[in-house]
């Protein structure tokens, strides 16, 4: 073939350290998943929908063929972190990522789904936790973990 083709459809799921809720103001989650999204775009990784709650995102994107999922989600974070300190309120100087992520691949016929999922997460926290919606995750993957170093 002579050009290099690729759709790989992403779900991104990460929280702030502690899972301390910086993201409670529904002004600055707005703007941070905005910022986000353009962060995709700039990693030639389209976004398809961003959301969360006050101590976590979930990012549904497309996967550029230039980028290796840690590489993505290396520049996510740390460009986001960046932006978010740079706001002035001396709540968010201490602001972090936490230091890992969840990451599942998502098939074409789950997109619909998976962004109202992502679009309706407050309402969705309403019942289940950060840490109970990604041990489900997990387990709906199948991915082996040892909860002493899932959460930081």
């Amino acid at each position: 073939m002579a050009q290099s083709l690729s759709k790989i459809y992403i779900h991104i799921v990460f929280s702030t350290k502690d899972r301390v809720p910086f993201l409670k103001d529904n002004n600055l989650r707005g703007e941070i998943h905005a910022y986000l999204s353009g962060i995709c775009k700039n990693l030639d990784s389209q976004s398809l929908q961003i959301g969360g709650s006050i101590d976590h995102v979930h990012v549904l994107c497309t996967l550029s063929r230039k980028y290796t999922v840690a590489n993505l989600i290396r520049d996510l974070k740390k460009e986001s972190s960046k932006w978010v300190k740079m706001k002035e309120s001396p709540f968010l100087t201490d602001f972090h990522w936490q230091s890992g992520y969840g990451v599942f691949s998502v098939s074409p016929s789950h997109l619909r789904s998976l962004k109202k999922y992502i679009a309706n997460q407050t309402e969705h926290h309403a019942s289940e936790t950060y840490q109970d919606e990604l041990r489900r995750l997990l387990q709906k993957y199948n991915v082996e973990y040892d909860e002493r170093y899932v959460w930081d």
